[in-house]
């Protein structure tokens, strides 16, 4: 029978690009796009999908024989922050809703995105280890904290082959940021290409771990196709890129637009970035199934310069 690959939140900022990423290793016709309202212009199956609802979301599983799912869906960290009981209802009871009719329908594999969100108080911020404390201040990193949790529970219970990674801000061209707090390192580089002033939420000298889109999807696709005796870690894996301050950003901006001019003026988001990790430990998977960045701060800025004037048809002068 055939099985396809079901993605739950594919027209976020990691979705819109792993959705085209799968098609091109597994062929169209074998992966599903779902998310909340439909992706215009998007080349594939898709589906409006509400993953809070349960016999939905069974529904779409059965229809396509699903034997995988990428459940990417969630209320991110500064948006959460608004209403966090609305956040911890959705984001767990759509991560149990999935983590329940794969167990049920027999799913060969489910990947589920944790954070760096997951750190607060108690955790080294400078070179943070996987096995550090987990005490998250924000509703999001309590609720991916639990969902880690969950994975490693199911995963012990009943077999299930539940798969993780703690993503760092993820930076990336493809579509607009979705409402969490290292936002201001995908938005600065549209204002800059647009020659427009920036405006940043975060103070000037904070240091948050990074990632560019490519190397985000890369790591996804790595550790779901690593053999399952490689996968040491059932709770989650922290990845590492690159750490940088918005300081250190707008230098390497200034190389191609020397008058960019940014303000600092921090917000509530200053108070979250403050808690987290500067710089990230990613040893276990390194070891466990070879992880390794490409991506350095100049190589990040070349490409989103260069593709964001695409995307605007910016002339070069």
């Amino acid at each position: 029978m055939k099985k396809t690959i079901l993605v739950i939140g594919a027209n976020g900022q990691l979705g819109t690009v792993l959705t085209q990423s799968l098609q091109l290793k597994y062929g169209k016709e074998n992966i599903v796009a779902s998310d909340l309202r439909p992706r215009e212009n998007y080349d594939g199956i898709f589906e409006i999908l509400d993953a809070t609802d349960v016999r939905a979301l069974e529904k779409v599983v059965l229809k396509y024989h699903i034997g995988e799912i990428y459940h990417l869906a969630a209320i991110l960290s500064a948006n959460g922050e608004k209403d966090p009981l609305h956040t911890w209802g959705v984001n767990m009871k759509a991560l149990l809703n999935v983590l329940e009719v794969s167990r049920h329908n027999g799913m060969d594999k489910v990947f589920f995105p944790s954070t760096i969100a997951v750190f607060g108080e108690g955790a080294s911020q400078e070179n943070t280890c996987n096995n550090e404390p987990l005490h998250p201040l924000t509703s999001y990193g309590i609720s991916k904290v639990a969902g880690e949790n969950w994975g490693l529970y199911y995963f012990s219970k009943y077999g299930l082959d539940v798969r993780s990674l703690r993503y760092p801000g993820v930076i990336g061209y493809q579509s607009n940021a979705g409402g969490g707090t290292t936002d201001y390192a995908v938005e600065i580089f549209h204002s800059a290409v647009l020659e427009k002033p920036f405006t940043c939420f975060l103070d000037g000298k904070t240091t948050l771990p990074m990632i560019f889109i490519d190397d985000a999807i890369r790591a996804t696709l790595e550790l779901m196709d690593a053999p399952k005796e490689s996968i040491k870690v059932r709770t989650s894996y922290n990845i590492s890129g690159i750490s940088f301050s918005p300081e250190e950003v707008v230098s390497s901006i200034r190389k191609i637009y020397p008058n960019f001019e940014v303000n600092y003026v921090p917000d509530h988001r200053q108070d979250i970035a403050s808690k987290w990790p500067k710089t990230i430990n990613d040893k276990e998977a390194k070891q466990d199934w070879g992880w390794r960045p490409e991506y350095d701060m100049e190589k990040i800025t070349n490409v989103m310069v260069y593709k964001l004037k695409e995307r605007y048809n910016v002339v070069s002068k």
